[in-house]
Parts: structure tokens; C-alpha cells; sequence
């Protein structure tokens, strides 16, 4: 089989970026990407794209309505293409078995079900979502117990690796891509099928086929390890603000060796994002089903760890408020989980503003890229609060930082947003009440500048003094 045609069930943050580079790549492929969300589709037909990642508005305008396609009519699409990627959202499940940890395959299986339902010609299906080990044997099960007479089916698994705010980059210049599907003659003709669409870009070195179940394996693997380096610096940064150390000074040190490395050492206050608690929650659940309760609990440590950095860093914040926030005017600059995307899924921002209304702070939030309404969703879901209005008469939603940090007692940073280290924050400290607070979450201020100007800083994995005083932490 030659790919003349590719359809992408899923209109997300991974097949949208990622059929964006192939049309963009394969001028002769038409690419075309579906979804059931009318809005979404119109979104990424329009001038506003429903999601913000650095380069994407371009890419998109020099394929759109030449190779690449969005579109709600799934039927059309699928009946077309030779190769269909999978890539719908597959969250954690929130009842039922495997509760809070195991990913809820429905969407996964509708799409399979779909694509067994319309197809008439022989088909090469890659799963491209994140999905727990084995999921590629679910679906070839669906599939081929679905087929029609004469239409065969090549089950494939080809994880992304994209990191946001970073996604075109990876995708132009991946460190791999992997490709798994069955140990077979036409196993392995599929999986040379999608070796030459990526060979357009991509050195063929860089491109790997394994098994199915490797791959699979791979994907929760790598952002495990991920995850783990940020919790490993985080508990770290606990015993430097303890013993007067800097976790910044021990990450370098530590990240000079050429063995570790310096990448994900940055200490904060705490991952998020829709990839890494998910996947190792996965990861647990998975080597609980598989009876390695030992290799289960380590993994979720990663997890505990994380939760307890978002804890520690908004104990630290009413503590260092004489203890109470209480009708307090605090400014959140910064809502994202990372700077370069409006994501908020799983931010540590949702935790920080979650512990101080329910102990009566007012919220004045700013960030650069999320929407307003995106904030009050994520404020007021049944896991944050069980009284959205009353959550909605103590938070405000401002376009700029001066105007959020305008008469607050503290600012809160929970985003590594460049343009909050450009601020000026002498005349954000003017405007402010006294004695004015600032708390880093990220550790990406100039804080002896800070000191300098009037404010008391507090960040993450350093004890800050003050006039030389060694017990001000304050």
C-alpha cells in the first residue's frame, strides 16, 4: 500500500501539530483531520487556532486548503485514507474500576468501532494517543472482529513525544520516532509504510520499529523517567530550604555530570500538564494489575511527591501571610502549567488557587495565553469546589500584570512566562499593599533585586534572608 491519503480521528494538542508537519512535509499526502467538535473544527480553520503552540499558525497557513484538510465528516475521511491515526483523548478514569489511575479507553474504542463500521478497503490504523500497554491488541480485537469480507486491518503504534510549547521543534527535529506493529510480513510492510512518510523530514537512523508492545511501553517509560527527575530535585529543594542550601547551585553541580545531565533539574512548584501524572498513573495501575505491587509503589511515589511540592509551596504562602489570607488580595501571574501554551490541564496553578480560596483569599489571575473562560472551568470543576459562584465572586481576571497586581498583598508566580521577568516591578511594588509579598514558584526572578526594591521574596529551594539575618526566611 502506497499513502496517498491520511485522516487523523482527533483534533487535539498531538493531531493537530502533528498532521500540520506532515502535510507540510508530504506536499503528494493529502491529510485530513477530523473531530466531532464543530467549534473545534471552525477554530482551526479560522485565524484563531484552538490551540496556542509557538510556530503552528504558520505551518498551518501554508498547508491549509492545499494537502491539509479539518473537517467533521469523519465518514468521508476514513473511507479515503490509507493510514488513519487514533489520536483522541484518553483521560484517567474517574469511576468504576481502576478509578483515578487506569486511562478510560472509550473514546479510543468508539474511534476503532467507527473506522470497522465505514471502511471498504484495507486500512493502516496507528494509535497516536497516549494509551496503557496492549491497547493496540484492544483494538486490532475490535477491529477484526468488526471487518468486512475483503478489508484488512494493520494495527500499528506510533507515540509522540511533543513537549508543549516546544511541539513544532519536535517534530521538525525529533530525537526519534518510534514505530511498533506485529512480528509479520504485513506487519512489517505497514511499518515501512510510515517509515517513508516521516523519511521526508526524518534521517532514517532516527527512526525505530520495535514491537507493539515496546513501543507502547516506551511512551509512559520516557515520561516516568521525566516526571521522576523533577520530583527527585523537588525533594531536594525541600532539604535545601531546610539546611540553607540552593537547589539551583546543587542542580548544576549535579547536571555537570555528563552521566545525569542538566535537563529537567529545574526545581518548582511541581509538574502538570495532560502527559505525566496520567502516564504514570497508568504506569501504576498497570504493575498493580500485573502483580509487581514493589515496582507500582515506587512509581507512585513520583506522583506523591509532586503533590506534596504543591502543598509545601501554598502551606509556605499562607504561613509566611501571618497566617491567614482571609479576604487577602493575592495576584496569580501565571495559569498555564509551562510558559508557551494555554494548557492548563493538571497546572500546579489550579492546586496553589484551590488551597487559598478555601482559606478566603481573593484571586486577582493574569497569564498571557489562557483564556478567561478556560480559568473559570478549571475553578470551579467538581474537584475544586463544590460552590462555583461563591468561587466566582472571589476570583478576577485581568489582561495585564500591573493591573492584577494592582492593591494585592502578594504576587504568586506559578508560570515561567518570559515576559514576567521583563516586568517593572518597582512600579508594581508601589501599587501594591505593604509589606509587599512575592512568591516564586518557578525561580525565574531576579530575587536580590526584588529584596533591593522593597518586597519579600520567598521562592522555591533556597532560604532567602534578609540584612544578613540567617533565621528570616521571610
Amino acid at each position: 500500500m502506497t499513502i496517498r491519503n491520511i485522516c487523523c480521528i482527533g483534533a487535539g494538542y498531538v493531531g493537530g501539530p502533528t498532521c500540520s508537519i506532515i502535510a507540510l512535509k508530504c506536499p503528494l499526502i493529502k491529510v485530513t483531520v477530523v473531530d466531532k467538535s464543530k467549534e473545534r473544527i471552525a477554530q482551526w480553520n479560522s485565524d484563531k487556532l484552538p490551540i496556542y503552540e509557538p510556530g503552528l499558525d504558520q505551518v498551518v497557513r501554508m498547508s491549509r486548503g492545499k494537502n491539509l484538510f479539518f473537517s467533521t465528516d469523519m465518514h468521508t475521511a476514513i473511507k479515503e485514507a490509507d493510514l488513519i491515526f487514533i489520536s483522541v483523548n484518553t483521560p484517567t478514569k474517574t469511576f468504576g474500576n481502576g478509578r483515578g489511575r487506569a486511562a478510560d479507553l472509550k473514546y479510543v474504542e468508539s474511534a476503532a468501532r467507527m473506522i470497522a463500521e465505514i471502511a471498504t478497503g484495507d486500512k493502516i490504523v496507528v494509535e497516536k494517543s497516549t494509551v496503557p500497554v496492549r491497547a493496540a491488541e484492544s483494538i486490532m480485537n475490535i477491529l477484526r472482529a468488526n471487518h468486512k469480507p475483503g478489508v484488512s486491518y494493520q494495527i500499528l503504534s506510533n507515540p509522540e513525544f511533543l513537549a508543549e510549547g516546544t511541539a513544532i521543534e519536535d517534530l521538525l527535529c525529533a530525537d526519534r520516532v518510534l514505530i511498533g506493529g506485529e512480528d509479520s510480513i504485513e506487519g512489517h510492510a505497514a511499518m515501512e509504510e510510515l517509515c517513508k512518510v516521516y523519511e521526508h523530514w526524518i534521517p532514517r537512523e532516527n527512526i525505530l520499529t520495535m514491537n507493539t508492545w515496546s513501543s507502547e511501553l516506551s511512551k509512559l517509560a520516557a515520561n516516568a523517567f521525566l516526571a521522576q527527575r523533577i520530583s527527585s530535585i523537588n525533594s531536594l529543594s525541600a532539604v535545601c530550604e531546610a539546611t540553607g542550601a540552593d537547589v539551583s547551585e546543587v542542580a548544576r553541580a549535579v547536571g555537570l555530570d555528563s552521566r545525569i545531565g542538566s535537563k529537567f533539574l529545574h526545581a518548582s512548584v511541581g509538574f502538570g500538564g495532560s502527559c505525566f501524572q496520567k502516564d504514570i498513573l497508568n504506569l501504576v495501575y498497570m504493575c498493580e494489575c500485573l502483580n509487581l505491587p514493589e515496582v507500582a509503589a515506587y512509581w507512585q511515589q513520583v506522583i506523591d511527591m509532586n503533590e506534596y511540592q504543591k502543598s509545601r509551596f501554598s502551606a509556605k504562602i499562607i504561613e509566611s501571610l501571618f497566617n491567614t489570607v482571609t479576604d487577602k488580595r493575592i495576584s496569580m501571574l501565571g495559569f498555564a502549567f509551562k510558559k508557551n501554551t494555554g494548557d492548563t490541564r493538571e497546572s500546579p496553578a489550579i492546586h496553589v488557587a484551590k488551597t487559598l480560596l478555601d482559606e478566603g483569599a481573593m484571586l486577582h489571575i493574569y497569564d498571557p495565553k489562557v483564556e478567561e473562560n478556560q480559568i473559570i472551568e478549571d475553578l470551579t470543576d467538581p474537584s475544586v469546589t463544590n460552590d462555583p459562584e461563591h468561587v466566582k465572586s472571589r476570583i478576577n481576571i485581568y489582561k495585564d500584570a500591573y493591573s492584577a497586581t494592582k492593591d494585592t498583598h502578594a504576587i504568586v508566580v506559578c508560570t515561567e512566562w518570559d515576559e514576567f521577568t521583563e516586568l517593572d516591578f518597582t512600579r508594581i511594588y508601589f501599587n501594591m499593599m505593604k509589606p509587599a509579598y512575592i512568591f516564586d514558584g518557578r525561580k525565574v526572578l531576579d530575587h536580590d533585586k526584588l529584596q533591593r526594591i522593597g518586597f519579600i521574596v520567598q521562592t522555591i529551594g533556597k532560604r532567602i534572608t534578609k540584612s544578613g539575618d540567617i533565621n528570616n526566611v521571610g
